[in-house]
């Protein structure tokens, strides 16, 4: 990286040993994972130089904003709404989890066996090696789980521009009355962050912005259906972790491009991998960048992953927003409506869920699901036994898998994942 991005770290108050030290893992893990693909579709060069980018070309960007009077919110979840964030000419982004970072200072903070999430979440921040969470003039949490809860009481005394949004709990009348009140709220601060008025014809525009990412990646997912499959899920997984990254509009396009050459490739049944692949479907915990292990795993065993039930995949990105009506209330109705479908596993009861990964493997034709947990995500892991009976009982063979950032059980995954994949390949 060059001498202005490094003087730009070390005016966020970023550690530049520990910072490149983390650079230096992740273009190397990146390398690894990536580049040893064949066949790759050449439009993901684009996304190929985003990673590369994303601590330095995409900062400067989100500060040369900041300098012209633009605000960055930074979020952990994608029941923050995006649509309110552009409407007030504001920048929403992604923050840094996906890896183990200071993992004994967080335990300093966070009990050992919290979520892998939680804890990745405070390293990057105790570390000082996010240069998102160092830039944001916002943070936003929210009451998902128990764990976050509890872990943004710590998290406030760490960070000065922490606002904690609410979630309802269950899919009632109050439930989503509750969703509105917050969202409300959430407005409002965003319109005293940034000194914006957000009226209707501003948020009918951020709801577009946003739409438009959204129909980009469910124009990428149909494209996943094909056999042989045109993209890897590797590939598809780095476009939806860039999704909360990008400038949306860029992102937009640059997703519409590589739809084109996918298209061209499917035309001429050109695959990246063979003809009648294992086909397996991911299901479970959200995959922030870096966490490519288990998808890695899966890909190099044979099998090729043509979907992702997560909100880092169809579960984020599922549903558009639609702009009923004129008024701002109307507008704001229509966000509730569109985020209150998320069936994330908060909710209790969730059968939305269940019967959501049912649909998805029967679309995607996948002849078996992985379902992945984080240690210690109690939502997911209790989520899993179900749904493992009732995918097995509508004949779906299910993996149920818990694991964290680390690699130490990477040969056990391995030998599971392998046994798992030549069972359903000879269905």
């Amino acid at each position: 990286m060059s001498e202005e991005y490094r003087s730009m770290w070390k005016d966020l108050g970023l550690d530049l040993e520990a910072h490149d030290a983390l650079l230096a893992a992740l273009g190397q893990g990146y390398k690894d994972v990536f580049m040893t693909q064949e066949n790759r579709p050449k439009g993901m060069e684009y996304f190929d130089f985003v990673v590369s980018q994303v601590h330095g070309l995409r900062v400067k960007e989100l500060l040369d904003e900041k300098a012209a009077g633009r605000k960055v919110i930074g979020s952990f979840c994608v029941f923050v709404p995006e649509e309110i964030v552009r409407a007030a000419d504001a920048t929403l982004v992604g923050l840094c989890t996906g890896a183990d970072f200071a993992t004994e200072e967080v335990e300093k903070y966070l009990p050992r066996n919290t979520c892998a999430l939680i804890k990745s979440a405070f390293g990057f921040k105790l570390g000082k090696v996010c240069p998102y969470i160092e830039s944001a003039d916002m943070i936003v949490g929210e009451n998902t789980c128990d764990g976050k809860k509890k872990s943004y009481e710590t998290l406030g005394k760490l960070v000065p521009n922490l606002y904690v949004m609410d979630l309802p709990q269950v899919k009632t009348a109050g439930g989503r009355e509750l969703l509105r009140t917050e969202y409300l709220r959430f407005k409002t601060a965003v319109e005293d962050l940034t000194g914006v008025k957000i009226d209707a014809a501003r948020l009918k525009k951020g709801i577009e912005i946003v739409n438009n990412k959204r129909k980009a990646i469910h124009r990428l997912a149909k494209l996943r259906k094909a056999d042989p499959a045109a993209i890897s899920g590797l590939d598809a997984l780095l476009i939806n972790q860039v999704f909360f990254y990008d400038d949306p509009v860029r992102f937009t396009n640059s997703v519409n491009r590589i739809c084109d050459e996918l298209e061209a490739r499917i035309a001429k049944s050109e695959g990246v991998f063979p003809k009648g692949a294992p086909r397996v479907l991911l299901s479970g915990c959200p995959m922030a960048v870096p966490n490519w292990k288990l998808p890695w795993i899966i890909e190099t065993s044979g099998a090729v992953i043509v979907g992702e039930e997560s909100c880092v995949g169809e579960r984020g990105t599922r549903n558009l927003t639609e702009p009923k009506g004129e008024t701002v209330d109307d507008l704001m109705d229509a966000i509730v409506e569109r985020h209150f479908k998320v069936d994330c596993a908060i909710f209790t009861p969730n059968p939305d869920r269940i019967a959501h990964v049912k649909e998805m493997a029967g679309d995607y034709k996948a002849d078996g699901v992985i379902h992945y947990s984080l240690q210690f995500c109690q939502p997911y892991i209790m989520e899993s036994i179900p749904v493992e009976k009732e995918l097995e009982s509508a004949r779906i063979p299910t993996l149920r898998i818990e694991t964290d950032y680390g690699s130490e059980d990477a040969g056990q995954l391995k030998t599971r994942i392998q046994a798992f994949i030549e069972m359903i390949g000879s269905k």
